[in-house]
């Protein structure tokens, strides 16, 4: 079993909180560690089994009664009955002991007004994504700890290429990291893709034509990392630009993409405020795309576009584990100069990273990050170029060039 990093923080949350919510997609491995982290005290419970799933949408509020008094409750796939959240408040504060229930989720349930409203001041809700690169190999992660104490990262890990384009082919979902071969990784994520949204949606909506949300799956793996034009992305499908917006939503709430929003500055005018898209794994990208790891090596383009929803996917992986609220955008003003990402904290403190997959450097690689940079002004307290280079250099002030390898080292 690969170490989860957030498995410290959810014991936490247990130890002062009535209900505790690990929501994240299918098959990230919610339900392993749940069964790690509970005991004999504790009694499981999945709705994925179709007899508790009847028994819970027939009587909520009977089926939350009905559990064991002496036990501890996990209850997985609790999204599939939404309307348990309201019986689960009723039984809370009727005791409102820590550690109650440990609820899991392949749908932000969170997202409906009336669900989030109901456990307020009652449950904390920890997001579990697909492993991190530090997950995977074991290590401790340093990277944003460093930066946000305005370090420059530094590592041993240099020229970190063949391990990226394995990494970003094979993807970061447990399953198809431990299969044999790219052929069989790739055989998992088309069977995921193909039942997982006509399993899940319907749990969260009713949707006139679900075979539409796969298609518009699959388009936004051509998507990732560029701004979201919803306009276009309906004229593919034939969907009006309201309803793209709708089920681009729904993908979100699923944990299957992310919009990015864009920097803004009521200072500065001259800038782009549409989000970008960012795929939640690249392995799943790749799959749609009938991109391999041969592929990408004759591809260069197709890996830098890859790289950079890696990163990003990265960064907000191991921004769960920091003590501190951090914020994601990125940057593009209106003469088309921009910044893959910036990361705000609670003082609206930020740091630039531009991300870079050849091993070269350019002092033009630095034009976004200085533009930035003047832009923010005392706000901005370190850019980092991330490349596939050999050391850690500065580039100016506060602006340095920092090898990809640093990420997980």
């Amino acid at each position: 079993m690969y170490p989860r990093y957030c498995k410290s923080t959810i014991k936490e949350a247990l130890a002062d909180t009535p209900v505790v919510f690990i929501m994240g997609p299918r098959q990230v491995g919610k339900t392993t560690l749940v069964k790690n982290l509970i005991n004999k005290n504790w009694e499981y419970i999945t709705l994925d089994d179709q007899a508790q799933l009847t028994l819970a949408q027939t009587d909520p509020v009977g089926f939350i009664r009905n559990l064991p008094a002496n036990k501890k409750i996990a209850l997985d796939e609790v999204q599939r009955v939404p309307e348990l959240f309201v019986s689960i408040k009723q039984a809370v504060d009727e005791n409102r002991a820590p550690g109650r229930f440990l609820l899991t989720g392949s749908a932000n349930a969170l997202l409906r007004p009336r669900l989030s409203d109901s456990l307020a001041g009652r449950m904390e809700s920890i997001r579990l994504a697909t492993l991190s690169e530090c997950e995977i190999q074991n290590r401790r992660p340093t990277f944003l700890n460093k930066l946000l104490s305005l370090q420059a990262p530094i590592t041993k890990n240099i020229r970190v290429r063949d391990i990226l384009l394995t990494r970003i082919t094979k993807g970061c979902f447990p399953e198809p990291l431990q299969r044999s071969s790219e052929k069989r990784s790739t055989a998992w994520y088309q069977q995921y893709i193909n039942t997982l949204i006509q399993r899940d949606i319907r749990d969260l909506t009713h949707i006139d034509h679900p075979e539409l949300m796969t298609k518009l799956l699959k388009l936004t793996a051509f998507y990732s990392g560029k701004l979201i034009n919803q306009t276009e992305l309906g004229s593919k499908l034939g969907l009006d630009r309201l309803t793209i917006k709708k089920y681009i939503a729904l993908l979100e709430q699923l944990f299957l993409i992310e919009q990015v929003p864009a920097w803004h500055s009521n200072e500065y005018k001259r800038l782009i405020k549409t989000p970008k898209l960012h795929s939640v794994d690249t392995g799943m990208m790749c799959s749609i795309r009938g991109l391999t790891r041969q592929r990408l090596v004759k591809q260069p383009s197709d890996f830098g576009i890859l790289l950079e929803t890696f990163v990003y996917n990265e960064l907000r992986k191991q921004a769960n584990w920091i003590n501190e609220p951090l914020s994601f955008y990125h940057y593009r003003d209106k003469d088309k100069v921009e910044v893959d990402i910036i990361i705000e904290n609670a003082l609206g403190e930020c740091f630039a990273i531009e991300i870079k997959a050849a091993a070269s450097l350019d002092a033009k690689d630095f034009t976004g990050l200085k533009r930035f940079q003047s832009i923010a002004g005392d706000r901005f307290k370190m850019g980092l170029l991330l490349y596939d280079g050999d050391h850690t250099n500065a580039f100016g002030e506060n602006l340095f060039a920092v090898p990809l390898g640093s990420l997980w080292s």
